[in-house]
């Protein structure tokens, strides 16, 4: 939808004002919490290969993110409810703006970003025991399905629900969802397969769906063990089956090894030509406040890896530009953490990495496809005082490609999160 600047306060309120309009018990006010993030997004891409459509790609925004969170209701079966406001503020677009994910931009050409734009969102909760349903709008972070968060506001998607834990150590899902609010717009749309880079998914006569279907679970071994399986499926598009195994070994004060092994195997479901094996493995090696990491993946198939369009994935390599998900594509990784805090500055943190992929599908007579990316991440919390809580954080990437386009980006980002009650 299209706000004007006197309804922008009704749009952040409105949730809350519902909720605290509606019957409620001691629990369910009590219980409840609201808070308010703000983040000031500068992204900027830079476009190096020869014949680039547009040299940059360069916008500057506000957002504002307005959660409200109740209790429930005493008795064996609690009822809650849940509100999310979501604005959008332009403060700079370039005219060559295609390709941030920022803004929300208009239907018709030339497509201009428009000046602000926000929904509100309502979820519906049934609690009993230790199970939990939801209704309404989701943000699901499963290896099914993962809502992106990597731009100013976040995605969302409609539907229902149901986790469990009801046995120690088991946690279960099982979901429906039928529309997807992505990123950068306000309207709840069908869904569809990401197609990009090198995947080669062909589509037939169903290229959208109002149906994904993810159930699986995650058990808890033992504190240093935990396996996981999950199922998802978009409807005539794709199947998917996705193990995880994550083992956590200590190895003395301050050193610990982490190995996390994934795998997916992806099929048609009778509206494309999806056909994926994925594999991948990453290492990390901690010591004090140094982290190692290093990984493999590996794809094979007759397409690349398929997951839901403006989603993220559970490919180990997906980072800030690609996720090296291309048909037959081989990578590894090589990554460096480090927390200043050992230096006596708290909350300041350095990640830096490095991927190398090659044997790319690129189609007959196009020889091998390769591409690399490096990343650089800087961020800052402020720990105590009236400041408390405000981030700085400064992504660099830089890509280079011979099937895809090469590119420079760079983001800031100011983020500030208050809790009102």
């Amino acid at each position: 939808m299209r706000l004007h600047h006197s309804s922008l306060c009704q749009l952040l309120c409105g949730g809350a004002v519902l909720i605290a309009a509606s019957p409620a018990s001691a629990a369910f006010v009590d219980d409840s919490k609201a808070v308010l993030d703000a983040r000031n997004f500068y992204f900027n891409r830079d476009f190096r290969q020869n014949g680039a459509a547009q040299s940059k790609a360069e916008e500057w925004a506000q957002g504002f993110m307005l959660r409200f969170e109740s209790g429930y209701t005493e008795g064996p079966i609690g009822f809650g409810i849940d509100a999310i406001g979501l604005l959008g503020l332009k403060l700079d677009s370039s005219p060559d703006r295609i390709g941030t994910g920022l803004l929300k931009s208009d239907r018709e050409s030339p497509r201009r970003a428009q000046d602000e734009y926000g929904e509100a969102g309502f979820t519906a909760k049934l609690r009993a025991s230790n199970s939990t349903l939801k209704l309404g709008t989701l943000q699901p972070l499963l290896p099914a399905l993962m809502r992106n968060d990597s731009r100013l506001l976040p995605q969302t998607f409609r539907g229902a629900w149901l986790s469990s834990s009801e046995i120690e150590g088991l946690s279960l899902d099982l979901g429906r969802l039928d529309r997807v609010n992505q990123r950068d717009s306000s309207d709840n749309e069908e869904m569809a397969v990401f197609n990009g880079g090198r995947r080669n998914i062909v589509l037939g006569s169903t290229r959208t769906s109002d149906e994904f279907i993810f159930a699986g679970g995650r058990y808890q071994w033992t504190p240093q063990l935990a396996t996981s399986y999950y199922y998802g499926g978009l409807d005539g598009i794709y199947k998917q089956h996705l193990v995880n195994l994550v083992h956590q070994l200590p190895l003395g004060e301050g050193q610990s090894f982490k190995s996390d092994i994934r795998y997916a195997r992806s099929t048609d479901d009778g509206g494309s030509n999806v056909d994926n094996d994925a594999f991948g493995a990453l290492f990390t090696y901690r010591l004090g406040s140094h982290g190692f990491t290093a990984g493999y993946q590996h794809l094979s198939g007759d397409t690349g890896f398929a997951y839901i369009a403006g989603a993220d994935n559970a490919l180990i390599n997906l980072v800030q530009i690609n996720d090296f998900g291309n048909q037959d594509e081989r990578s590894w990784q090589l990554r460096y953490d480090f927390d200043f805090a050992a230096l006596g500055v708290p909350g300041l943190s350095l990640m830096t990495r490095y991927l190398s992929g090659d044997n790319v599908d690129r189609g007959a007579g196009q020889g091998e496809g390769k591409t690399w990316e490096r990343n650089t991440d800087l961020a800052y919390v402020v720990q105590s005082g009236p400041l408390k809580n405000l981030g700085l954080r400064l992504r660099n990437a830089t890509t280079r490609s011979n099937f895809g386009p090469d590119l420079d980006e760079n983001r800031f980002i100011v983020s500030y999160s208050l809790p009102l009650w």
